[in-house]
Order: structure tokens, then sequence, then C-alpha cells
């Protein structure tokens, strides 16, 4: 009997240990100073970007790595090739001071663009033309989208009724053929971020030929070209204006945020089409100040719920300071307006008067209002939709791929393969990574003795403002430096409640913020949450010590585990399992698909540590297998069946 009540004492003291592990894990802990994380990162962001603006040489010098890097991080570097935009034009509407010409060209093979050219009559020999990219306004009728072009016609009229050409191009998401622009946003589609797609890059590039397109026609001065946009077409002009010099005069409206914004609550208001893939950790009135010194307007209103005022005040003073450097302050003005995000004359007068005063060199008496005349069918190019389009899955195509590698042959390829990977790695995926970090300690929290061993609960700070939790097992009568066996979990599986043979540990990396509004945050700031959780995996590896390691972890955490073997050197194995063959369908690291696959990491892994691997479908690893049949490579690999 008193053994009876012993195991029951002893059963009620690991049900009350348990509980106040449990209790450790709950969210409020890890995740308590995570708003203060996200605040901290983007003021670093923002100090590095206004770095950047101390002399005018040392702009010039650094502006052309800049740009390219822009055009990276929307997936445009390389640029696509410029191949025949084979324009149509579908129907025209005649009206007594204007035509409207309704058109379509394909920025590239099959990805169509719809949109309304607006000609001023009578034509007066080449004159200045305008792009207008448009916000998110659908318009459908009877189940058909006519395009948000139509949605915008008033500034198309307005402005060819001034004397000005304007192509007022749809969206890829609200047009006549309808894309995605929401691809983490609501859909879920997070391997966006593995291939380093935004369709920001697809606007940008439909805007860029758009450009094209203008400037072949007869009625157009290609040396007079301006953009303008309102919400999501404020954005596009601006990315397009960053990168491509034909565009001489900008205003945007209603489309200008920085990061503070976006990180301080707006960022759940916004798609994907907002963003940059922000490889560089960039603030955006970087972006904005590539436009220098050519004429750049912002436009907004006081209340905007969606681009704070706070924000865009934030930005113009950024962005000033290079055209102050260039000598051009007169280039760079500032427009606001009172109410919320709106469409008013308020914002539309000055937008005018601005292409006035520099593509015409003249500043004449506005006297008409921009005014909707057309039923949106009216304005519709395309009576059926294109079969061939690719408009609805140019997410998979429009940023390529890195091509499956060649089988190393020598040693040396081999080493040669790995460098690469490795540099990329850094450079392209893992840039958010803390430059220098305090060493990773250990804080005891508490500890229990049980009659197999002691079970010991640890903090360790990741990072600033991110506290994680550790438990480690020590059975009595083995030596505490001897080799550890590390399981990853996620926070709210319970912690360890008695104590195995083996000395063990189980981490926690962050995860209770595994959202998708927080997910989006990562994203912000250059970063995704599993990239931050290979971060957190190698911050318990070095709290460790020098004690080699196995990791034991499955699905998302343990490829997290696997990157974070390849940057520390205590790993003394990988027991993986139910493993994806591809980022496809794994964890998110920015561009990683650009650089390699969960093969190659797994390869690389196993040369410098016996892996034992259960994936969790046998399709997609040939380059594993055949890697590990190379003499090329040193490769410890078991495969464990199901």
């Amino acid at each position: 009997m008193g053994g009876g009540l012993l195991c029951l004492g002893e059963m009620i003291a690991r049900l009350v240990f348990g509980l106040m592990m449990m209790l450790a894990l709950t969210p409020g802990l890890a995740g308590a100073g995570m708003e203060s994380y996200f605040s901290n990162e983007v003021a670093e962001i923002a100090a590095a970007c206004r770095g950047d603006f101390r002399s005018l040489a040392e702009w010039q010098a650094r502006r052309p790595e800049l740009r390219r890097e822009a055009a990276e991080m929307l997936g445009l570097d390389p640029l696509p090739q410029r191949t025949d935009l084979k324009p149509i034009i579908t129907g025209k509407i005649e009206r007594e001071d204007f035509t409207v010409e309704k058109v379509a060209f394909q920025s590239m093979p099959r990805l169509y663009v719809t949109g309304n050219l607006y000609l001023p009559k009578p034509g007066r020999g080449r004159a200045p033309a305008i792009l207008y990219l448009c916000g998110h306004s659908a318009v459908v009728t009877n189940g058909i989208s006519c395009g948000n072009k139509t949605a915008y016609q008033q500034h198309g009229i307005w402005l060819a009724r001034n004397g000005y050409v304007c192509l007022v191009i749809d969206t890829l998401e609200q047009g006549e053929i309808q894309g995605r622009h929401k691809g983490t946003h609501s859909l879920g589609m997070w391997w966006w971020n593995t291939r380093g797609y935004t369709p920001a890059g697809v606007e940008t590039w439909n805007a860029m030929r758009a450009l094209d397109y203008l400037a072949g026609r007869p009625e157009v001065d290609p040396e007079r070209l301006g953009v303008t946009g309102r919400s999501g077409g404020g954005a596009y002009s601006w990315f397009l204006a960053a990168l491509d010099e034909r565009v001489k005069v900008i205003a945007p409206v209603a489309g200008m945020a920085d990061l503070e914004s976006y990180e301080g609550g707006t960022v759940d208001r916004h798609c994907d089409c907002m963003f940059l893939v922000n490889t560089y950790r960039w603030d955006y009135p970087l972006l904005a100040a590539l436009c220098a010194p050519r004429p750049l307007l912002l436009g907004n209103t006081d209340a905007d719920e969606y681009f704070p005022l706070d924000g865009v005040l934030r930005t113009h003073d950024v962005i000033k300071r290079v055209y102050d450097l260039y000598g051009a302050g007169t280039n760079f003005g500032l427009v606001i307006a009172p109410g919320p995000h709106r469409d008013i004359p308020d914002l539309q007068v000055p937008v005018l008067r601005w292409f006035n005063i520099h593509l015409k060199h003249e500043d004449p008496a506005i006297q008409t209002a921009a005014v909707k005349m057309f039923a949106p069918q009216e304005l519709r190019v395309f009576g059926s939709l294109p079969a061939d389009q690719v408009n609805t899955s140019i997410e998979q195509s429009f940023v390529p791929t890195a091509p499956t590698p060649a089988i190393p042959r020598t040693a040396a390829e081999w080493e040669q393969m790995r460098a690469k990977w490795m540099e990329q790695l850094r450079s392209k995926c893992f840039a958010g990574w803390p430059a220098h970090a305090e060493a990773a300690r250990l804080r005891l929290v508490q500890s229990k003795n049980t009659g197999a061993g002691s079970i010991s609960e640890f903090d360790l700070e990741s990072q600033p403002g991110v506290r994680l939790k550790l438990y480690q097992t020590q059975p009595r009568g083995i030596s505490p430096g001897g080799r550890v066996t590390l399981r990853l979990e996620e926070p709210g599986v319970p912690p360890p409640v008695s104590v195995q043979n083996t000395n063990s540990a189980v981490f926690y990396p962050r995860g209770d913020e595994r959202n998708k509004g927080q997910r989006r945050r990562y994203m912000l700031i250059g970063q995704t949450l599993d990239s931050m959780r290979v971060w957190d995996i190698r911050r318990a590896l070095e709290a460790l010590g020098k004690t080699p390691v196995v990791i034991e972890a499955k699905g998302d955490l343990g490829v997290d585990a696997l990157y974070a073997s390849l940057f520390e050197t205590n790993v003394a194995g990988l027991e993986l399992r139910q493993i994806p063959s591809s980022h496809r369908e794994g964890p998110d690291y920015l561009n990683v698909l650009r650089v390699m696959d969960i093969p190659e990491a797994m390869a690389m892994a196993a040369e410098y540590c016996p892996v034992r691997l259960l994936p969790a479908s046998s399709n997609g690893w040939d380059f594993l297998r055949a890697v590990s049949a190379s003499p090329a490579a040193q490769v410890k690999l078991e495969w464990e069946n199901k």
C-alpha cells in the first residue's frame, strides 16, 4: 500500500511540475517582447537607410547598386526579355475633345495587360504622355470583370482634355483577367517568399512595358513621360520611377509609407503588391529617393487609414534630404488634403498642375473637373478572354528558380558548389540575422530533482526581446559533459516531466506568433518566421557550448534544424522525420528557391554529420540520392522507411 501511495505521490508531483512547465510555455512569455522586437528592427533599418545620404558624391556612387538591389527585390534582376508586345486595339470611342482606344499588349509572352488609351483632340504633334496606374477598385458587372481601369477613367478623360495622352492600365489582380495579389495576405502561399516573388514586381514590369508601348505611339513625345496613380497605383508609380529613368515626372497619390507605418499596424490592410521582397533590409523612402532629382510630388490625405500621415511626413523628410543634396528642392513637393483614403479633387488638381509645370512648362488655370463618362462595359477590351493567358498563374514563373544542379564529378566541383550555396544563403536568404550578437547563454529558472535525475528549465534570449525555453534532463549517474540529444518542439507541446537514460534537452524556437499577421511583419524587415527559427536553433546550439549535439526534429522544424546545422560546428547528428523534399511545401526563407532546395541542403549537412532521414514522400530526392552515391561527396546518410 505504501508503494502505491508513493507512486501516486510521484504522479501528483509530476503532474504539478508538468503544469508549471506548461504555464511557462504560454505565448505570453515567449512573445512578450515581440512588439519591441519589431520596433527595434524597424528602427535599425531606418537608421541604416538614412545613413546612406551623407553627401551627393556618396549617394551617386551608391545609386547604381541601390537600383540593382531594388530591381532584385522586385524580381527584376536580371530584367525579363523585352519580347514583342503584340499590341492590339479592339475598339475606339470618339468624343468631341478626346478619343478612347481599348488596347491590350503582352508584357511577356501570354502575360496580358489591358488598358484604355485616352488621346486628346485635335492632335498637335507629339504630346506628353501620362501612365496612370490603378489602385484596388474591383469593377465586376454580371460576374465579368471590366478591370479597375474603368474605376479610374476620370483621370484619363481629364488628362486627355488637358492635352495629355494617358494610358490607364489594369492591375494583375483586378484586371479583365484576374490574377493574384494576396498570396501571403490570405491565400497561405508562403512559398512566394521562397521564390523571391512579389506581385509588385509584375506591376512594375507591366508598367515598364506600358512605357515601351507609349514611347512607340506616334502621338507621344517619348522625352516627356510622367506617371501617377493612387493607393496601390501610387506605390507602383514610385517603384516604376525608381527603376526606369524614362519617367521624367512622378506624382504618386496615397501610396507612400515607411516600415514604421506598415509595422505599426497597417500591414494587414495591404496585399503583397505593396511590398518588396526585402532581401537587403530597406526602408521604403530609400526606394523613392532613387527618383531624385526628377520632379516628384507626394499627395496624401491627413486621415488616411492605409497610409498614415505621420509615415508620409517621415517619408517626405528622408526623400527631401536627397533632393537637397542635388540642390533640387523645388523638384520635390508634398500636398496634404483633408479626409480619409479617397480620390478627391484636392489631390487631383495639384497633380495636374505638377505635370503642367514640369512636362509642359506652363501653369494655366484648371477649369475642368475629373468626371466619369462611360459605363464600365463600354471600356472593356476583351469580349472573351485569351485562352493562352498566364496572368492567373504568373507567380509560378515570373521569378526563375535555381536550376537543378548537376551531379558533381570531383571533390573540387562539390566544394565549389557548397561554397557558392553557403555564400548565397548568407546574403540572400538569411541576411536578416543579427550581424552582431552577444554570446548565447542559458539562464536557470528552476530545477527539480527526481528519483531518476534532474529536470532544469532555462531561459534563452535569442535576440533582445525574444526569450525562449530550453529544458535539460540529466540522468542520475551519467556525466553532464557528454553528448546531448536536443529535441525541437513547437510552443504548446508539454515540456519533459520525466528523465530518460541519456542526456537530453528540449528547445522551443519562437512560434507562438505563427499567424498570418505576424509572419508578414517578419517579411517586411527582410526575415521570415522560419529563417529566425533557424537563428533560434543556432543560438540554442551555441548556448550548449562545445557539447556534441544530436538534433531530433520533424516537419518544418526539421528543415529549420537542417539549415541551422550548416552554420554550427557542434552538431553530431540529425534525426529528421516527415521532411518535405521542397520549400514549396516546407518552411519559407526569402529567395531560397533562387539558390537551392532542401535536397541540396541535406547533402551538405550529411557531409558534416550523420543524417537519419524519414522523408514525407519518396519523390523529389533524386539529387540527394545521386550525390550520396557520388565519390565527389562524403555523405553520411541513412534513409528510414515509413
